[in-house]
């Protein structure tokens, strides 16, 4: 059995290597604005539930527009439909590098940016999500996946850590503006596709349906459809209950040490694990049992976060500046196994979305799947980051804890969803049933 990843719909499928790369870029990019913008918001504000708040900014528009742009996906041209919304993103991340460029300091246009930013993302996810089963075959979807994941991964491996460098060196405006022309390579792989139409019956249905209709009618076919319900399921428990993102700034200011370079590499550990499990990820082509792997993943996450819980509070017992070399250490280990499990999980969650999907109906079940994936950890980083500051002030959780008890949280609702829904563990990549 190989054993490193499977490179073969980059030979066989010229317009999703294209995609690949783009995306690649871009994803390189938006990790240097995403890491930028929480540690700006910080140096502004000094608050931990300020750096949340950016998630809160970001989960409002992402839930709207996700769903409607499921819709749109599903009526229209999906490459069109990607195109118009990336250029939207692509003029948001612009006015984020003028607000530093022009020193504005003030955390509102970064707020209602980011808001923009989201937005257009949720339109432009969901029709981008639902062009890959028209460009590469069903036996070939893990593999596309994992080499999906790969990118994202060396983004999130890479872009924190150049990006915080690039803060620290030469300032918030050099990390926005790399991501202002990185965004260019992923406008042009869209450009260069065909134009790609939803087929099938349900087509012409949705063609005559209001959004709000089309989009309830997602949502019927969700809640009949217990094996691809579970796959958003499992993922918001992972990302609301144990998603440390927002701690990062102030663990490395407050905590361990090391200011924007510490905050870089404690998301890049995640990457690192993530990165190291796609290399290897050469068998999981030939997974019969999804289902069972995903929720096996997720407690795997759920109780590596609970480890970096631990790390956190020992540090709170033996302060730095010694503390920054171990504390580092096993963040490391325990973030990157994090990264590595979550990556393994989407592979498969992805998997099982896209191929027992009927073609009329991936838009919008990828429009629900953008709210889910990106709105988890935006509203995760809510949850985190409030528990730390505590509601208005009152009854603060110790950041340690608040990761420890997180990660419990989420190992102990995986154990609980797969009592109410069996047959996920069940699934067979060889008869996928939705």
């Amino acid at each position: 059995m190989a054993l490193l990843a499977d490179i073969t719909p980059l030979r066989v499928s010229p317009a999703f290597r294209r995609l690949w790369i783009g995306q690649g870029l871009a994803a390189i990019g938006s990790q240097f604005t995403a890491m930028a913008v929480s540690l700006q918001v910080h140096d502004i504000t000094h608050s931990t539930f300020a750096v949340g708040l950016v998630g809160a900014f970001a989960l409002v528009p992402l839930v709207l527009f996700g769903l409607y742009g499921g819709h749109w996906a599903d009526r229209h041209d999906r490459r069109r439909v990607a195109l118009i919304a990336s250029s939207i993103m692509w003029v948001a991340t612009i006015g984020i590098a003028l607000q530093a460029w022009w020193h504005i300091g003030s955390v509102w246009p970064l707020y209602l940016l980011v808001s923009l930013q989201s937005g257009a993302s949720a339109v432009n996810m969901p029709a981008r999500n639902a062009i890959l089963p028209r460009l590469i075959e069903r036996k070939l979807m893990p593999a596309a996946q994992a080499l999906n994941s790969f990118t994202w991964t060396i983004a999130l491996m890479a872009g924190p850590v150049v990006g915080a460098v690039l803060v620290a060196s030469f300032g918030y405006q050099w990390a926005y503006t790399v991501d202002v022309l990185t965004f260019t390579a992923a406008l042009y792989a869209l450009f260069r596709l065909p134009p790609i139409r939803p087929e099938g019956e349900a087509t012409a249905v949705v063609a005559q349906q209001g959004g709000i209709a089309s989009v309830i009618d997602g949502f019927k076919y969700l809640a009949t459809r217990p094996n691809v319900r579970m796959t958003f399921l499992v993922d918001l428990c992972a990302m609301v209950l144990a998603n440390p993102q927002a701690l990062y700034p102030a663990i490395a200011t407050d905590m361990i040490g090391g200011g924007a370079t510490t905050a870089g590499w404690l998301t890049a550990f995640m990457a690192i694990g993530s990165t190291l499990a796609m290399v290897l990820s050469g068998p999981l082509g030939k997974v019969r049992r999804q289902g069972l792997v995903v929720l096996m993943m997720v407690i795997g996450w759920g109780l590596s976060i609970a480890g970096f819980g631990v790390v956190l509070l020992t540090v709170g017992v033996h302060h730095p500046p010694h503390a920054i070399g171990w504390a580092l250490a096993l963040s490391a280990v325990f973030l990157g196994l994090a990264g590595a499990f979550d990556s393994i999980s989407a592979i498969f969650r992805n998997t099982i979305l896209q191929v027992a999907t009927p073609d009329a109906m991936r838009g919008r079940l990828q429009g629900v799947f953008t709210v889910v994936v990106s709105g988890g950890p935006y509203l995760g980083r809510v949850v985190a980051g409030g528990s730390a500051r505590g509601l208005v002030g009152l009854f603060a959780v110790p950041i340690g804890a608040t990761a420890l008890i997180g990660g419990v949280a989420c190992a102990a609702m995986i154990a609980v969803l797969h009592r109410t829904a069996p047959r996920f563990a069940s699934y067979d990549a060889e008869h996928p049933e939705p």
